[in-house]
């Protein structure tokens, strides 16, 4: 025991972990295989343990378990913990959770200890046994994230990307890297929309406008095309993922910072009810909560404008799209608690979080006479960015083919795929493995900015095409032979904004994906 008391100091620093160290001892049938240690979880299937070798991970199915701490594994219950945002943890994730359940024919119940605090209990019907307690701490993001990184729950509900900060902290905290692969997935799309009271003239905004208008720089609708009026700034609560969210998508890349004069709103519902009564003022909510107000589309300076709606946002051609996040530790979660998880890629889990008003990812297939403000918009600017038989050709190989809104985009200023493309990978290839389009042909088309030669920026564009191709590919796990993959490179044949500012540019740079 001396010996292994000085082997666990030395490793752990913790004397608390080391005088709980006989905790459970796992033995092998044949007794020739024992850790000893402190037991930090049971998923139903596996042990994790703390040794003095660090920790490890055993199959239960392979040893026998002894000590005080061994869970009881014929009324195993699966114990998540889910913190983070209010609006997640409302509609979103009990609609979900009532849909998984349904599916599978367990029995729901739900407690309620106060308005942030809750629990789904998920039984057996015939035998009232309890599979699942989901406790639900509904606050914001910021508190899901410090709950994760504390080891105090076990998911995230965010509204934003993590940011960079707390991937930091994260990786000290030995959570590992919480941007890299399966560490986090897209449950559901929303977007940050503008809002104006009905009858309010002004037709569109560039999302620079859109940022000074928030910051207060533009103060007077006149300046936008409306009358000789202040205009009153409306914003999600301080604090929220919803403004943080603004801030980091809006706010930050125009260099601009909210009002001081802006008036904060703790209910989505609150916020566009009053910029609904007020003639003059301007809102920024969500695509699901915009109410009686009237959303204002958003444009480039040489693009057409684009609403937000399920289509715009699911293609993210509409600019700001704010995916509703999940991140996960880097353990293993309960069997049930992974099935969950693998149920809300499903169709079945798209119908549920499109009857509860959010944007689902299912792919949508959209002929090409249903793209004519694209199209025409690229032949309006033919020949002064692009030779029109550039556009020729793009309709001559896609005029009989569909656009699926899964479209993939990249972060600011690096080839990485942005959050919302990463789950379009997942949910592509799911598609792959299923058959959806078994016997069909999928084309990636790759566009890109204006900067630079024509001929380079199709050639860039060929290799962003082919590079999401790959990663589709990469993900699926059956070979997709039933199907034609092919790709294509068309530059800057396609334009969806300005190349004058770097949001434009932005938006400009993607792969999109063909079908037929």
């Amino acid at each position: 025991m001396t010996i292994l008391r000085a082997a666990c100091l030395a490793a752990l620093s913790f004397w608390t972990l080391c005088a709980n160290a006989q905790d459970v001892t796992l033995t092998s049938p044949d007794g020739a295989v024992e850790i000893s240690g402190n037991l930090l979880g049971f998923d139903g299937e596996f042990y994790r343990v703390l040794t003095v070798y660090g920790e490890l991970t055993v199959d239960g199915s392979g040893v026998n378990c002894e000590g005080p701490a061994c869970p009881n594994l014929t009324d195993f219950v699966a114990e998540i913990t889910i913190s983070g945002a209010a609006g997640m943890a409302e509609l979103l994730m009990p609609a979900l959770l009532d849909g998984f359940a349904l599916r599978n024919g367990y029995a729901v119940t739900r407690d309620i200890t106060d308005t942030s605090n809750f629990t789904y209990v998920l039984s057996d019907p015939n035998t009232s046994a309890h599979l699942m307690r989901a406790t639900f701490k509904a606050t914001t993001t910021d508190e899901g994230f410090a709950d994760l990184l504390a080891n105090e729950a076990d998911l995230a509900m965010s509204l934003r990307e993590i940011r960079k900060e707390e991937t930091r902290r994260a990786y000290e905290a030995g959570l590992g890297n919480m941007r890299g692969k399966n560490r986090s997935r897209v449950l559901a799309l929303n977007a940050l929309v503008p809002i104006v009271a009905p009858g309010n003239p002004v037709q569109k905004l560039t999302p620079l406008d859109l940022a000074h208008v928030m910051s207060g720089e533009i103060d007077n609708w006149q300046a936008l095309g409306g009358p000789d009026a202040p205009i009153s700034v409306h914003v999600p609560e301080q604090e929220s993922g919803l403004l943080q969210a603004i801030e980091d998508r809006l706010m930050q890349p125009a260099g601009q910072a909210i009002s001081e004069d802006a008036q904060y709103h703790d209910k989505m519902a609150a916020l566009t009810s009053a910029v609904a009564r007020d003639p003059f003022a301007i809102g920024i909510t969500t695509y699901a909560s915009s109410g009686q107000a009237v959303r204002v589309p958003l444009a480039g300076g040489c693009g057409f404008a684009v609403e937000a709606s399920r289509r715009g946002i699911k293609t993210e051609d509409y600019p700001l799209t704010a995916p509703m996040f999940l991140y996960l530790p880097a353990r293993r979660l309960p069997k049930l608690a992974r099935d969950f998880l693998a149920y809300t890629r499903g169709p079945a889990a798209q119908i549920v979080i499109r009857r509860a008003g959010f944007v689902d990812q299912s792919p949508e297939e959209v002929p090409i006479a249903q793209q004519g403000d694209r199209f025409a918009n690229a032949i309006a600017l033919a020949d002064s960015t692009v030779p029109l038989a550039d556009v020729q050709a793009l309709v001559a190989r896609l005029g009989n083919h569909k656009r699926l809104t899964t479209t993939f985009r990249f972060r600011p200023g690096v080839s990485a795929l942005d959050p919302q493309s990463l789950s379009n990978v997942q949910q592509l290839a799911r598609s792959l493995e299923l058959g959806t389009y078994d016997g069909r042909e999928l084309v990636f088309v790759g566009f890109s900015d204006g900067d630079g030669s024509a001929e380079a920026n199709k050639t860039i564009a060929l290799r962003r095409a082919e590079a999401v191709r790959n990663a589709v590919l990469a993900a699926t796990e059956s070979d997709p032979t039933n199907l034609t993959v092919s790709v294509e490179g068309y530059g800057e044949a396609l334009p969806m904004a300005c190349d004058e500012t770097a949001w434009g540019r932005q938006v400009n740079r993607r792969v999109e994906v063909w079908v037929r």
